[in-house]
């Protein structure tokens, strides 16, 4: 009933998420902004075909460990809270888990691996909304995990987080400015706009996917001000999805493979990112 659920979800929302996406294009091929070039959106569709096979091997499997961890909840939230708290905390908890996850992709070399792609198009239209990593469904899984633990119902966490992933597509575009007092609480086209500049004031900020409380609360806010600049601090200059999903993992092993001791080693693989792809943590 879940799987249903989440693909009518996805069957009502990813016809929207296409049209709004043609839509942007027309508008930007008669304004000629130029928004969207080809071999870029050829990236893209490579790296979402991937990502969307590694997602079809896994999220039955991820439901059912989810499932099963439900078993062992710590609280059992559904019996003192009403079904529309149990949707509300839901959404809540699932943003927040993303903002813990996300910020770690940024500051986690290993977790950078798989995340780069996602930051390696220099364009920003909604199109990069779907330039998803191909592990990203394997790496989210101990973070999400968690979820289940703590009381919330598996059927729920699956819809509303389809519905927060749909969410997410809409801050991927230049069309749209900041929207006044949502600016406060949402995580708004402006607010990710920033989270994809290569600026250095814009560098690893705004990691929320539906609210930007999370990193008004935690420090990692920045309001969009100067021009962004949008890509890597040192691009992949490449639209070839293969190469963009491995090249940081093949850094990451060539410098452990020259480390001069294991701590070194994990370092290299635990640590933070190096600047070749990205710039230093602020």
């Amino acid at each position: 009933m879940t799987e249903l659920t989440v693909t009518q979800t996805l069957s009502i929302g990813l016809p929207i998420a296409f049209f709004i996406i043609l839509l942007e294009a027309i508008i930007s091929t008669s304004q000629k902004r130029s928004l969207y070039k080809k071999e870029d959106t050829l990236c893209t569709i490579g790296l979402l075909s991937g990502n969307m096979a590694v997602v079809f091997l896994t999220k039955g499997l991820t439901l059912a460990f989810h499932i099963f961890l439900y078993q062992f909840r710590v609280f059992d939230l559904a019996e003192y809270l009403p079904l529309w708290a149990m949707w509300a905390l839901s959404f809540i908890l699932i943003d927040l888990v993303f903002y813990l996850y996300h910020r770690m992709s940024h500051r986690i070399s290993f977790l950078w691996a798989i995340h780069m792609s996602h930051h390696s198009s220099q364009e920003m239209n909604f199109a990069v909304s779907f330039r998803q990593a191909w592990f990203g469904p394997v790496s989210k899984i101990p973070f999400f995990m968690v979820l289940p633990l703590i009381g919330l119902d598996p059927t729920i966490i699956a819809v509303a987080g389809a519905l927060s992933t749909l969410w997410g597509i809409v801050g991927h575009t230049q069309m749209i400015n900041k929207l006044g007092p949502l600016e406060l609480i949402l995580n708004t086209p402006s607010h990710h706009r920033v989270h994809h500049g290569a600026n250095s004031q814009y560098i690893d900020k705004n990691y929320g996917n539906l609210l930007i409380i999370w990193d008004k609360m935690f420090g990692t806010f920045e309001p969009e001000i100067e021009k962004v600049k949008y890509g890597l601090v040192k691009n992949v200059n490449t639209f070839n999805p293969v190469k963009i999903t491995f090249m940081a993992w093949q850094d990451i092993i060539k410098d452990m493979r020259n480390s001069e001791n294991f701590g070194e080693a994990l370092k290299y693989f635990f640590g933070p990112p190096k600047t070749k792809h990205k710039a230093e943590i602020q």
